[in-house]
């Protein structure tokens, strides 16, 4: 629900930015000299760059691009704005407002294009964690990723390309921590993705826990949850939903229900019974209920969900209203290690301001 607010929000100040672009875009030379003839035709002339702008990032990309675009465009005009403003009153010179619309449109390229980089180039984050308890005398590898919402940077394709770096990880086992799949995939590329993780050779196999947006929330794309979860299982993927395994007698695996899921089980429920004397690995789509996992015992948390604030200031935001315990990284409670991964791709826009994409090598040994 607070996220629907966020939502509407910023559409309502994407709608005044698009004004205020207007008033902007008017102030330039050939508008002015329009202004001067006819003051409605120099409102129309000027809004036509800025809706030409707006209805092209609509169709080639979504809705929520052009909101970003927008913003972007607006915040960092109010702020030339204001240097411009300040500038003049300092030095009493005439404002070249051309000078400050191209450097508006420098800057925010720039934003932009750098949010691009980052959400479509991929690296590895490594992490190195010791235990006191025993995994059986050698050390684990786990590969994280999470939130490949596939189809937003990478098809079938680009998703089978970073498989076979994370294969040349030579990891025991991998976990995928949710939303692999979202509305606008294809289901062309849901196949060809789950038939790339199964050729993938691991120790122990593939595990997977459902996101907030692998069932889908507007029903219109061209697969069922079902037909998501058989290619899945066809091609040996292991799905965890408020369940654990036992893994080769050295450590357990346990995967969580979503956190909209109404009848998911609680973390101390999930570890009751569990041999505490061995080590407990919990994957939880979202990263918000970490003092209760900590105090069920857990020894390591993995989540994603976040994007690792996917365009600032989102993620802090989400630290403010609490909805979220962590954003990005690494974070100890007690004796329990939490790992958010900032994911492989992102959900609907093809930006990451602020943070990377990523996946995660997680080396476990011995203390």
């Amino acid at each position: 629900m607070i996220w629907i607010i966020i939502f509407f929000s910023a559409a309502l100040a994407a709608f005044a930015g698009i004004f205020y672009l207007f008033s902007r875009v008017r102030r330039l030379a050939p508008f002015c000299r329009l202004t001067e003839r006819h003051k409605v035709l120099s409102w129309v002339a000027a809004a036509a760059p800025v809706t030409a702008l707006s209805a092209g990032i609509f169709c080639c990309f979504n809705l929520f691009t052009m909101i970003v675009v927008i913003l972007h465009l607006m915040f960092i005009w109010i702020a030339c704005d204001i240097i411009g403003t300040v500038c003049h009153k300092i030095t009493k010179k005439k404002r070249h407002y051309g000078i400050e619309a191209a450097a508006v449109l420098f800057i925010t390229s720039a934003v932009l294009g750098i949010g691009w980089y980052y959400a479509h180039d991929v690296r590895a984050t490594r992490y190195s964690l010791q235990t006191d308890k025993s995994l059986g005398g050698a050390p684990l590898r786990i590969v994280l990723f999470a939130d490949s919402h596939l189809g937003v940077t990478m098809n079938g394709d680009g998703f089978a390309k970073e498989m076979d770096r994370i294969q040349a990880e030579k990891p025991d086992l991998i976990i995928i921590a949710g939303d692999f799949v979202d509305d606008d995939t294809e289901k062309q590329d849901m196949l060809a993705a789950c038939e790339k993780l199964g050729s993938m050779q691991t120790e122990y196999g593939i595990f997977y826990c459902y996101g907030n947006h692998d069932n889908g929330y507007f029903g219109y794309r061209n697969f069922t949850p079902q037909e998501l979860r058989d290619a899945l299982e066809a091609n040996h993927v292991s799905i965890l939903e408020d369940s654990a395994q036992l893994i080769d007698d050295r450590f357990y695996l346990i995967g969580r229900k979503d956190r909209n899921m109404e009848d998911r089980i609680s973390a101390l429920d999930l570890t009751a019974g569990l041999d505490a004397s061995k080590y407990i690995i919990m994957v939880d789509h979202q990263p918000n209920d970490y003092q209760n996992e900590a105090d069920a015992g857990a020894d390591l948390v993995l989540s994603g969900h976040t994007h690792g604030g996917h365009i600032f200031p989102a993620g802090q935001i989400g630290l403010l209203l609490r909805m979220n315990d962590a954003v990005y990284g690494r974070e100890t409670r007690g004796t329990c290690d939490f790992i958010v991964t900032s994911g492989i791709s992102g959900w609907a826009i093809p930006f990451k301001t602020g943070c990377i994409s990523e996946y995660c090598v997680i080396d476990i040994s011995e203390s």
